[in-house]
Formats: structure tokens, C-alpha cells, sequence
């Protein structure tokens, strides 16, 4: 599958010139890592997302612009293909990864609810995982339904969870299910996929406040994951949502699925250079629910 996805890749960036030269810049990125408990993450130094990361996402904003994910509205370059019926395959033009897809639907619908039908695309996307922003977490169009999909193997959440970690120990709450083919996994996969997180500011439950992920494993079993989210963007970045500016830094971070999973991506190069392990714990609990105690954790803890 990933042979496959490399080839449709490089077909399309034949054709788009934009989209070839910021995947060209992916040469030029910057990591360092970075630990939040056991996730051992790495910042990344990604120009080109400044788009995203910078997006304005209030009501008034998305009303004065074009859908861009609506087909109508895509440069002529960009090709589609049908994943699923009422959903269409595209490349990311800004990615974070050399593997970077959007999967968007084929309708304009609000970004409300986790989809289920992520299930069945991570199926045929074996090892990649398929992700997805909520409307307040991330999603740089929430007014278009869409997931994204990269290489599996690229989130330091997904193979911290498949090797049997404890999502209790992480540093903000993990919902996590192995999909089994049978009553229980359906069970399991309707439980997980209507989990919400919860406005920081209101105390309210909200749909929109998650990020979620589905991938086959190793085993060959589904495996999905859901990040309960409590703000959209943490005290350091410019008009961010948590309660108090608890941060001393400005730093543009705009937490969506791939920053939970791990990959923390930066625009600008001041940041990159300035944000620690301590902002980043920082960040992820101002923008997250806290997570919950297991008997497993309490034990480790006393060690």
C-alpha cells in the first residue's frame, strides 16, 4: 500500500509545481526531541505550514473565504480518486510528512463528528494512519468533513500505544480500543467514536474537541484512538484559548492531531529554537483533558 501511495504521490507532483516544491522543502526541515512523560516526541521546523498553523477559524473568517477541499473551488492541478464512495483521495499540498494525504468528503458538511467510516479507510490504508481534527482542535477547514492520512510508523503516540503502553501515563487523556472483528469490537467502535472533549471555559461537552485516529496494527487488528481536547490553542500563541496566559513564551503552536501524536510543528524558526520539554507538557495540558489514573499507573508511580 505505501509503494501505491508513493506512486499516486509522485504522479500528482508531476503535475502541480506548488505542491511539488514544498514537498521538495521537506528536505529542509529541522527536528529535535523532546520527552512529555513516555511520549518521546520531536519538535519539527516546518516553514510551509505556517498556512495551517496560522489559519483563521472564527465564523467570520471561514464565511469571507471559498471552501477550498470543496471540488469547485481545488486548483486545477489537483487530482482525486474515490476512496470510498462520498469521499475523495487528494494530496496534502502542505505536508508535515513525505507521505501526506487529505481524504475529503465529497459533499460540503460541517466537521462535527468523528466519521466511522475512518474504520473502513484505514482498512484499505494499511499502514497509514487515518486522523482526524475536530472543528476546535485543530482543523484548518472546519467547515468541510475531511481526515488526513501518513505513514503510521511517523506518530510516536500510535507505537507507543501498540507496544502495550499505558495511555494513563501520558500527559494528557488517551481513549484507546483494539477493534475486534466481533460484537465487542462493533460495541467498542461506536463507544469511541462518539467520545467529546470538553470546552475549558464552559465546562460543556463538545464533539468538535477531539482528535482522533484509526490504523491497523501489526496484528492486523483496527486500533482506534481519541484525544479529548479542552481548548483549540494553548496561552502561548497569539489569542489563545486557555483560561489564564500561564506561558511566558510566544510561540505559534496550534495543536491538531499530528502535534498530539507527537510531532510537534513549528513555522517559525524562533519558536523552533526556543520551545523546551517544559513548554511543550505545558501546552499539551492547557489544550487537553487530564488523563485518567489507572491502578497501573498509581503502582508505577509508587515504584
Amino acid at each position: 500500500m505505501i509503494a501505491m501511495l508513493q506512486e499516486l504521490r509522485d504522479r500528482q507532483l508531476e503535475q502541480w509545481p506548488m505542491a511539488c516544491a514544498n514537498y521538495e522543502r521537506l528536505g529542509e526541515t529541522l527536528r529535535r526531541s523532546f520527552d512529555a512523560g513516555p511520549l518521546h516526541g520531536a519538535f519539527q521546523y516546518n516553514p510551509a505550514r505556517i498556512v495551517s498553523t496560522s489559519a483563521k477559524v472564527d465564523k467570520e473568517s471561514i464565511g469571507k473565504r471559498p471552501c477550498f477541499l470543496c471540488a469547485a473551488n481545488r486548483p486545477t492541478e489537483q487530482l482525486s480518486e474515490e476512496i470510498l464512495p462520498g469521499w475523495e483521495f487528494l494530496i496534502n499540498p502542505f505536508p508535515i510528512f513525505p507521505l501526506h494525504f487529505t481524504i475529503a468528503a465529497s459533499t460540503h458538511r460541517p466537521q462535527d463528528e468523528i466519521p466511522l467510516e475512518m474504520a473502513s479507510m484505514a482498512e484499505r490504508l494499511r499502514g497509514m494512519t487515518v486522523f482526524f481534527n475536530g472543528a476546535r482542535a485543530g482543523a484548518s477547514a472546519p467547515d468541510h468533513l475531511h481526515c488526513q492520512a501518513v505513514a503510521t510508523f511517523e506518530l510516536p503516540l500510535m507505537r507507543y500505544l501498540e507496544e502495550g503502553g499505558d495511555p494513563a501515563l501520558l500527559p494528557f487523556r488517551v481513549d484507546y480500543r483494539v477493534i475486534t472483528p466481533d460484537l465487542a469490537g462493533m460495541a467498542a467502535l461506536n463507544e469511541i467514536s462518539s467520545v467529546a472533549g470538553v470546552d475549558r471555559l464552559t465546562g460543556e461537552e463538545d464533539p468538535r474537541l477531539v482528535n482522533a485516529y484509526f490504523w491497523i496494527g501489526a496484528d492486523g487488528l483496527l486500533r482506534a484512538a481519541v484525544v479529548r481536547r479542552s481548548a483549540h490553542r494553548p496561552s502561548c500563541y497569539p489569542g489563545g484559548e486557555a483560561v489564564e496566559a500561564e506561558s511566558s513564551k510566544s510561540l505559534m503552536v496550534s495543536p491538531g492531531a499530528i502535534d498530539m501524536a507527537g510531532v510537534v510543528v513549528l513555522p517559525r524558526r524562533e519558536d523552533f529554537d526556543a520551545i523546551s520539554d517544559s513548554d511543550i507538557r505545558l501546552i499539551y495540558s492547557e489544550v487537553a483533558l487530564a488523563p485518567v489514573i489507572s491502578q497501573t499507573a498509581v503502582s508505577d508511580e509508587g515504584k
